[in-house]
């Protein structure tokens, strides 16, 4: 007669979802954080890949810019490993740097529109995987 009852070493769907959930975090902070890096030397190697449109608010030199992306995918990736790793610091980290990250990128639009949109929505996505596993703890 075969047994319809769960053994104990079947893991619930919630703890299931929390892996899952954890580990889409972690990957996809680390791969935005290589497109934030990518970024940031493309801009510090040479100016001419970046357009300036209009005058903007928040003008400052591309190298500048470069810089910023930089240091915060660099930031990014060490927190996406420390996530994989399934270290709460990573976690927290993970989460401002998401944030300084889409501010960045948001001041960037005139730089180079389409793609700051389109890393604002990856990281948006990592701010969402982030934060659903924090709530999960």
């Amino acid at each position: 007669m075969a047994s319809t009852s769960r053994s104990g070493y079947d893991p619930p769907t919630r703890e299931l979802v929390a892996i899952g959930v954890s580990t889409f975090a972690g990957v996809l902070m680390a791969t935005v954080a290589v497109f934030q890096i990518l970024q940031g030397i493309a801009a510090i190697a040479k100016d001419d890949v970046f357009i300036t449109g209009q005058d903007y608010q928040f003008k400052l030199d591309v190298s500048t810019w470069g810089w910023i992306h930089l240091v915060i995918g660099i930031i990014a990736l060490v927190a996406g490993a420390g996530i994989l790793a399934g270290q709460t610091w990573g976690r927290l980290v993970g989460i401002f740097i998401a944030f300084l990250a889409i501010l960045s990128n948001f001041a960037f639009i005139p730089y180079y529109p389409i793609w700051s949109v389109v890393v604002i929505a990856f990281w948006i996505a990592t701010l969402w995987a982030l934060c659903t596993q924090l709530s999960e703890d």
